[in-house]
């Protein structure tokens, strides 16, 4: 399901959000106070299911409100579709990071 985030979504909310770009992008645009920095595509565009799972299983899994976030929503619509089959409860948070930073959405800088 997509949904549009905004600043009362993101801080009114009990939804975890999920950033599943790469770190060199975490590091060039900031992240969204509060989310979680788990990569799902690497930059050759390679996954790894299994271990993605087990991190958002570590966040409380399908007992969770989760929200993906990327850089437009492209890598997190697919990414929606995956866990949503496997029953999670989560949403493709459409127009990703560079919604909120053109709605001049503050961040925080990406610490590794």
């Amino acid at each position: 399901m997509n949904v549009y985030p905004d600043k009362e979504m993101l801080e009114n909310s009990e939804m975890k959000v999920v950033d599943i770009r790469t770190p060199s992008e975490w590091q060039q645009t900031g992240i969204v106070p509060g989310s979680f920095t788990i990569m799902f595509f690497d930059q050759m565009g390679n996954y790894d299911a299994e271990a993605f799972l087990k991190e958002i299983d570590a966040l409380g899994g399908k007992d969770v409100e989760i929200g993906l976030l990327c850089r437009t929503g492209a890598r997190t619509s697919q990414v929606t579709s995956f866990l949503a089959q496997q029953g999670y409860n989560v949403k493709n948070l459409a127009g990703g990071i560079m919604k909120l930073m053109g709605e001049g959405y503050n961040l925080d800088s990406y610490k590794a």
